[in-house]
């Protein structure tokens, strides 16, 4: 697993309103979706989707093997939020929890 958090995925209740507060402090987003607005802000991306499960923003490290390390996390205790999934062409995300709820985001293939 590396140690690189290159993405922070904050939760929202209305994606038009926070996509106007955002671009006034990060500019245009490069990704304008329903589901997921991103901003580049100097090789970190900084995104915005819709609800959230426990509202609270992700920050997700970079891993090479996306599923060995879900697997390492659990066998560390951690528990399974969302099960990894493909979000992009060669990206999945998984969210796991640590023992007092907090979001640990991961990305990679």
């Amino acid at each position: 697993m590396t140690s690189a958090i290159r993405s922070l995925v904050i939760p929202v209740s209305d994606l038009d309103a926070a996509k106007q507060v955002y671009a006034a402090v990060l500019g245009e987003p490069h990704t304008d979706t329903p589901y997921y607005v991103g901003y580049n802000v100097d090789g970190f991306e900084v995104a915005l989707a819709p609800g959230g499960e426990t509202g609270a923003p992700v920050a997700n490290v970079d891993v090479d093997d996306l599923d060995a390390s879900v697997e390492a996390l659990v066998a560390a205790g951690a528990t399974v939020r969302d099960e990894p999934r493909q979000v992009a062409p060669g990206v999945r995300v998984a969210v796991l929890l640590d023992a007092d709820g907090n979001p640990i985001g991961l990305r990679g293939e």
